[in-house]
């Protein structure tokens, strides 16, 4: 079937993905997950950057990876397809930003039809990075998960740096090239289910699927989002 990488979206890591691995090599899938830079590293956040952040999603790419980015995630797997469009098969962006050439994830995050976040993240003192919030993070990210996943979920965030959301995007033929797919989550209270529906409008209709989840799929309905990415990966 496929090789699949996932890539997650601000202040989470390759942890997020535990439910959804085993769920996918259920259905004869090879699936594996990474950190980004920055992520649980230690590093100071200031020195992440975008550039190396899409050369990770590169180099751990194989010409016939299906790369699954979630929410910010969106923006580096779009990098690395701007890198090397030959270095994976396909793109399915999971309740993600679709990247404009020349603009920010935050630039694009304050075009959208509602702005979700505010009161939900802190700064560092040195605001380089941002944290969510714990107190709002179980109703914005994961209000229909089993608690349990909550739990985990808030022992596990971590800080995110901000440089590399705060960096325009270069985007042109290279990434055009390669096929995409986007899983829209109705139920989504970060990214407005109508602005994923404007960011994937262009991809054709066909690759386009809605799932009524929250924005945290992969715990809120592992075996069906599963389900739903052996449906897309047939079409990529």
């Amino acid at each position: 079937m496929a090789d699949l990488l996932l890539i997650h979206g601000s202040c989470h890591g390759a942890w997020c993905w535990r439910e959804l691995i085993p769920a996918l090599a259920a259905r004869g899938h090879g699936a594996r997950a990474i950190d980004l830079p920055g992520h649980g590293d230690g590093r100071d956040p200031a020195s992440v950057t975008l550039a190396e952040t899409a050369e990770a999603v590169r180099a751990a790419s194989t010409p016939r990876t299906i790369v699954l980015g979630h929410s910010w995630g969106g923006f580096p797997i779009s990098a690395a397809a701007e890198l090397d469009p030959g270095a994976m098969r396909g793109l399915i962006y999971l309740c993600a930003y679709v990247p404009k050439d020349g603009m920010s994830l935050i630039g694009m995050r304050k075009a959208g039809p509602q702005q979700t976040l505010g009161g939900a993240t802190v700064k560092n003192a040195a605001e380089t990075a941002y944290s969510f919030r714990a107190e709002t993070a179980p109703e914005l990210f994961y209000h229909d998960c089993l608690p349990e996943a909550v739990a985990d979920a808030l022992e596990h965030i971590c800080p995110q740096p901000i440089r590399p959301q705060d960096t325009p995007i270069a985007l042109g033929k290279n990434s055009a090239s390669v096929p995409k797919a986007y899983i829209r989550c109705t139920g989504d209270r970060v990214i407005p289910p109508e602005y994923q529906a404007q960011m994937a409008a262009g991809l054709p209709p066909a690759m386009v699927h809605d799932f009524n989840t929250s924005h945290s799929p992969f715990f809120a309905d592992p075996e069906g989002l599963a389900a739903l990415i052996t449906q897309i990966v047939k079409d990529l």
